[in-house]
């Protein structure tokens, strides 16, 4: 029996300390499953589904799921605290360390394996074996280590979904809520604005993506601010024009739709490698016939020339076999709805509406100073 708790207190303090160090300091994907941390978010996100399925759909479900993400964060953290106190009381336990408090139990060692870790040093229990001290000091190193490296790690984290959801914010006015490649397009065109400067942009937020949420993948269970936000849906929306323009655009700007194309869809299948999701097809067309059609009406009158004809159909088919079953599997799996190519009518950006006050006009709409105007006037 003796040896038997060794062994398991060694395996469940290595079994920890490797799942930390995976999750927080090593910036690469783990290929192996067997993981404390990839079992916890399955676990946990399979309840928290289940249990938001239960609350009306609306702001009281997103609510909800938008707290998982950092409220997972910190169970998981207990969780892991809470394995290396038990290791290390289990290992005080199965070597016999002399303690101060007579007839000490494996409830003893448990409260002393957790005064030591979290360096509280009450002194009402205490080693003394020389062997038992040796321990004592090694756990209290760990515990100082390991409070430091979370602490540490909390900056980290929130930087990089800083920067993420910065991006998203900026697709606002420019592509309205949810963004739409569609309206995207749109917009460009009428404001005389070149769709390779944006998508130089979106490439380095689409790689961005990747390294983040390859480094932390916890990132992909934080929400945005906005219910009709979200960086599945931003990454759709970006796959969706680089599509587009690459399909049926003339122009300077197929090379760069390319590069942006290539680098999304990186983004979207190694993050489904990542979780393991195996690719899923929407189960309806994302862009029926007449809605392309609708689509190209649209942006030749905002100005765009556009190929057309059924070789231009076929080679946007091809172009959305190749990520649409990637996205629509990480937006199934985060409760993410996918944007549509083509907003079913005019939408209202996040930034127009406001409590208590009539709705702002478009981007294109808002007023500009006449000739003559003066602030000082």
């Amino acid at each position: 029996m003796t040896w038997l708790g060794i062994i398991a207190a060694a395996a469940l303090i290595l079994v920890v300390l490797v799942d930390a160090f995976e999750v927080v300091l090593l910036p690469r994907r783990v290929r192996h499953g067997y993981r404390l941390a990839r079992v916890f978010y399955r676990t946990s996100w399979m309840v928290g589904r289940r249990a938001a399925r239960l609350l009306p759909a609306g702001p009281w479900r997103t609510a909800f799921l938008s707290a998982f993400g950092p409220l997972s964060l910190f169970v998981l953290v207990v969780v892991w605290a809470a394995g290396l106190i038990t290791g290390f009381g289990l290992l005080h336990w199965s070597l016999g360390t002399a303690m101060s408090m007579a007839d000490a139990g494996l409830d003893t060692y448990l409260y002393f394996s957790g005064t030591t870790f979290f360096t509280l040093g009450y002194g009402d229990t205490v080693a003394t074996s020389a062997a038992g001290r040796v321990l004592s000091v090694a756990e209290a190193g760990v515990g100082f280590v390991f409070l430091a490296v979370i602490v540490s790690y909390l900056p980290v984290l929130y930087q990089a979904f800083s920067r993420r959801e910065i991006g998203i914010l900026l697709l606002d006015a420019r592509a309205g809520s949810p963004p739409t490649a569609g309206e995207l397009l749109r917009r460009l065109a009428e404001g005389r604005s070149p769709a390779g400067p944006f998508l130089v942009e979106w490439e380095r937020w689409a790689a961005e993506l990747l390294e983040s949420h390859l480094s932390f993948p916890l990132l992909g269970y934080y929400r945005s601010q906005h219910e009709n936000q979200s960086w599945v849906g931003a990454l759709t929306a970006i796959l969706d024009t680089s599509a587009l323009l690459i399909a049926g655009l003339d122009g300077p700007d197929g090379y760069q739709a390319r590069l942006t194309f290539a680098m999304g869809r990186h983004a979207a299948v190694d993050l489904t490698l990542v979780l393991q999701r195996p690719p899923l097809p929407p189960q309806s067309s994302r862009l029926p016939e007449a809605d392309l059609a609708r689509l190209w009406e649209s942006l030749r009158g905002a100005g765009m020339a556009l190929r057309d004809g059924p070789a231009v159909a076929t080679s946007l088919a091809e172009l959305r076999g190749l990520y649409e079953p990637f996205v629509n599997a990480l937006a199934a799996y985060f409760q993410f709805a996918l944007p549509p190519f083509l907003p079913e009518h005019l939408p209202v950006d996040n930034w127009q509406s406001s409590p208590g006050m009539p709705r702002s006009p478009g981007i294109s709409r808002l007023a500009t100073a006449r000739a003559g105007d003066s602030h000082f006037d």
